[in-house]
C-alpha cells in the first residue's frame, strides 16, 4: 500500500475519532472527504488531485447536510433555576433607574440586581414583573394594576371603586 493510502487511513480514523469525541457532528464531512481521498489514491491518482478530490467531496457533504443534521440533531437550552423567575413578582427594595445604572430586587429571598425593560423608574417597595434574565441582572416591568374594582389605599385592604358616586355626594 503506498504512503499517500496510509496517510488518507491515518486522516479517516482521525476525523472518526474527533467526531466520537463531540457531541455534535462536527467532522464527519472531513471523514468522508478522506475516504474520497484514499479512493483517488488506491486508483493511483497524483497527491494534488486526492488533496482536492478530498476538498470538493469534504465541502459538498458540508453544504448539503450540515442544515439537515442540524434539523435532526437539535441541541436544547437547558433550563435552569433561574429560568423559573421569568413572569413572578419581584419586590423592588432599591430604586430602578437604568441611567444611574441602579436598582435591586428581592425575589425567592434572594437579592438581586434589577434593570428596567422599559427604561421606566421604579421606585422602592413596587412590585415588577421578571421578563427576562441577562446575565446576573433581572429585568423587569412594573407590575400595573390588574384588577379595576379594587383600590390599595395604603393599608393593603382592598375597597371598591365607586363608579358613578361624585365627591360629597355619598350619604345625601
Amino acid at each position: 500500500m503506498e504512503m499517500t493510502a496510509l496517510i488518507w487511513l491515518a486522516g479517516i480514523a482521525a476525523f472518526v475519532i474527533l467526531e466520537a469525541l463531540t457531541y455534535q457532528i462536527v467532522s464527519i464531512w472531513f471523514a468522508l472527504g478522506a475516504v474520497g481521498g484514499l479512493t483517488a489514491a488506491i486508483l493511483g491518482a497524483q497527491f494534488n488531485i486526492q488533496i482536492t478530490v478530498f476538498l470538493i467531496i469534504s465541502v459538498v457533504f458540508l453544504i448539503c447536510l450540515r442544515p439537515l443534521s442540524r434539523k435532526l440533531i437539535k441541541t436544547k437550552k437547558e433550563k435552569t433555576n433561574v429560568d423559573s423567575l421569568i413572569g413572578k413578582e419581584v419586590l423592588i427594595t432599591e430604586e430602578v433607574d437604568n441611567l444611574l445604572g441602579k436598582g435591586t430586587g428581592k425575589i425567592n429571598g434572594l437579592t438581586w440586581s434589577v434593570k428596567s425593560a422599559d427604561n421606566s423608574f421604579i421606585a422602592a417597595n413596587e412590585t415588577a414583573v421578571v421578563e427576562r434574565i441577562t446575565g446576573v441582572n433581572l429585568v423587569v416591568k412594573r407590575k400595573e394594576v390588574i384588577d379595576e374594582k379594587t383600590k390599595d389605599n395604603g393599608d393593603n385592604i382592598d375597597y371598591p371603586i365607586m363608579h358613578g358616586a361624585r365627591s360629597g355626594s355619598v350619604g345625601k
